[in-house]
């Protein structure tokens, strides 16, 4: 299983792997231009978050016909369409424990935190991700990428709007979208519509709970290598007890085997 990273990390999830993608490293750094200031339309953030998701498609290996491909697809099934969002979910073979998600609503879940994680603790997580989604974190954070990072050497056109990405730019608004960070807040609620989608899908949502119960066991198990996620990411431990806590007062039992 191939290993990733640069990655897109819109979940608090844990990245244990390398740098590993397939890049133009020639226009990274690249200085910035001075020039028109640009505009991005909401049409454009979705265009352009076409061409990222099949650049992500294309550069790292999505799964297909296999385990992780199937497991996916019937946990998911029935959700084409939830909330007025028309979702793409697909796996990606690659050991990182992590999952992101694009504005279009594209989610791409990473086999090792399928690997790591239950069906009901999956569903949660691709909840937490539409919730980003639906709360127009994901858009913002991707335009803010796009302006300031991919779109900094001046690529505008001449009424200020931005071109077709290169594949170098695409390495630029990788590196930028992985410094992207939320705040609590947009954690929170984010977290409350993972909680949300789980009770919507007949599932107990005590596996919102759990799932960042395990992920602060591996940020502690991992405390050396995980520092640069600690400190960009809210506490996954106080996030693991709010949600215990909603689950509780919602008259929902910790499932016995966790």
């Amino acid at each position: 299983m191939r290993k990733l990273t640069l990655l897109v990390s819109f979940l608090v999830c844990v990245s244990v792997a390398n740098a590993q993608f397939k890049i133009n490293d020639k226009s990274v750094g690249a200085a910035v231009k001075a020039g028109k200031a640009l505009t991005v339309s909401d049409a454009e953030i979705l265009a352009y978050t076409k061409e990222y998701i099949d650049w992500m498609d294309e550069h790292n290996p999505v799964c297909v016909d296999d385990e992780y491909a199937t497991r996916l697809a019937n946990l998911t099934a029935g959700l084409e369409n939830h909330d007025g969002l028309n979702l793409n979910i697909k796996a990606y073979r690659v050991v990182d424990v992590n999952a992101f998600a694009c504005a279009d609503g594209s989610i791409r879940v990473f086999a090792g935190l399928m690997d790591v994680m239950t069906d009901e603790e999956i569903l949660g997580i691709i909840g937490h991700e539409i919730g980003h989604v639906k709360n127009s974190d994901i858009k913002n954070a991707f335009k803010t990428a796009l302006l300031t990072s991919a779109l900094k050497d001046g690529i505008a056109s001449q009424g200020g709007t931005a071109a077709t990405l290169t594949e170098s730019q695409f390495g630029d608004l990788a590196e930028a979208l992985t410094n992207a960070t939320y705040s609590q807040k947009q954690e929170n609620a984010a977290d409350d519509y993972g909680y949300k989608f789980l009770k919507e899908c007949g599932k107990n949502p005590w596996a919102m709970a759990l799932s960042f119960e395990k992920l602060n066991e591996m940020f502690q198990s991992n405390a050396g290598t995980m520092d640069r996620l600690l400190s960009t990411h809210p506490d996954t431990e106080k996030r693991a007890k709010r949600m215990a806590e909603k689950a509780t007062k919602d008259g929902f039992e910790r499932p016995a085997n966790n």
